[in-house]
């Protein structure tokens, strides 16, 4: 008889984005309504097809837990993922505490992003342009490498099991939630820090991606109204900055220590397309959302919302309405968080399990922001959070270039 997998739960959440600051912040502020898009002030967009994003504001690099001298071997995207674990931890209860050794090795990291140090990268160009190659700063390649924000919580907080970086786009953290949850399962690890940051809203990333025409165009003059999942007049997605983390824990773990479980991650479902690089046909997001329900032991009828990785592209949003429909129906309520943070790329996923969280905790559903005009058959939650009740089981997508897609369910604990 196989033995049974041990359950994951989340002890810990922190996040960041345009809407707030700390995960609270950015909970309140969606249930609130509250858009996090304006025009972009990281750089002069003047001249570029899109000119709004989803920044982060008045970040404070003290929230990081490094010391000042360490800020400047740290890209942005490093020192959000960095503000955003350590909330995790101090709401897990692990912050500023001797954990013992053998917790320590068997404490993992799993933590993406979907592009990693683009800041740094653009800033070394111009360095070499202007300076010369021998201006460069010593520091250049451990502030732009991917994995160095996992690193980093690793070498910050002593945990010694696997560390590593996963990068699937915009399917990232999602990615890196499933992983840590199997690693748990397997018995490899007994706690997993996992999630995704991205600090992407650049000269290059946003010309690159307006030339592919995958951002918004039209609502420069009224940058909240840009990102509009699931309505007509949707043009492109607005990009969005900021990370978000969770600590996994086996619940024997988490309960040995008197950790409280705020949710189960009851189910993980990955699968690729396998068709064109950017355009999906539904049926790879489909079957990640079948997984995830077999994983988890539940049916479609259980499940009480759906956080849908919808990102406000005309083709996307349909594509991912039709799976929806296809295997749920229309009657599950659906909403599109990505219309007040913008689109946070690799950091969209854990972004969007902490919001799901949250939408346990409270029984109260997030809104999708700028649904003047819905052209998709699903129950959109519109302007104004739904109060439910009953609510024991949510869905979140995310799916990325490449054709990667990945599904998760949390129940309550």
């Amino acid at each position: 008889m196989a033995e049974a997998k041990r359950q994951v739960v989340v002890t810990g959440l922190g996040a960041l984005c345009g809407v707030g600051n700390d995960a609270n912040s950015v909970w309140q502020g969606l249930v609130a309504g509250k858009s996090g898009i304006g025009r972009i002030s990281h750089f002069d967009a003047g001249a570029y097809a899109c000119q709004v994003a989803g920044e982060v504001k008045g970040f404070d690099p003290v929230s990081t837990g490094l010391a000042e001298k360490d800020l400047k071997r740290c890209d942005r995207f490093i020192q959000l993922g960095l503000a955003a674990t350590r909330e995790a931890l101090a709401q897990a209860g692990l912050l500023g505490k001797e954990l013992p050794e053998d917790l320590k090795e068997r404490a993992g990291v799993i933590i993406g992003t979907g592009i990693g140090g683009l800041p740094a990268i653009e800033e070394a160009d111009a360095v070499i342009r202007e300076k010369g190659p021998k201006r460069l700063s010593p520091f250049f390649i451990p502030a732009m490498l991917p994995n160095m924000l996992a690193g980093q919580v690793s070498i910050l907080y002593g945990f010694k099991g696997p560390n590593v970086c996963p990068v699937s786009a915009c399917a990232t953290s999602a990615h890196a939630i499933g992983w840590g949850k199997r690693l748990i399962e397997w018995g490899e690890c007994d706690m997993v820090i996992v999630g995704g940051a991205e600090a992407a809203v650049t000269p290059t990333s946003v010309g690159g991606f307006a030339a592919m025409r995958a951002l918004s165009t039209g609502f420069n003059d009224v940058p909240e109204k840009a990102s509009r999942p699931f309505d007509a007049a949707r043009d492109g997605f607005v990009m969005g900055e900021g990370a978000a983390v969770l600590v996994l824990e086996a619940a024997e773990v988490a309960a040995a220590r008197g950790a409280r479980a705020l949710a189960v991650v009851a189910g993980f479902g990955q699968t690729a397309d396998a068709g064109h690089m950017t355009l999906a046909d539904g049926k790879g997001s489909a079957r990640a959302m079948r997984l995830a329900l077999e994983e988890a032991g539940l049916g479609v009828n259980d499940i009480g919302y759906i956080n849908a990785h919808a990102t406000s592209t005309p083709a996307g949003d349909e594509m991912e309405a039709a799976a929806i429909e296809g295997l749920f129906g229309v009657g599950v309520p659906v909403s599109s968080t990505k219309g007040a943070t913008g689109h946070l790329l690799g950091a969209a996923g854990a972004l969007e399990a902490v919001v799901s969280i949250m939408a346990l905790r409270d029984q109260l559903l997030p809104p999708t922001l700028n649904v003047e005009a819905k052209d998709v058959a699903l129950d959109v939650i519109p302007e104004g959070a739904r109060k439910v009740e009953g609510l024991r089981a949510v869905l979140s997508n995310s799916f990325g270039f490449g054709g990667t897609n990945a599904s998760l369910i949390f129940r309550n604990s």
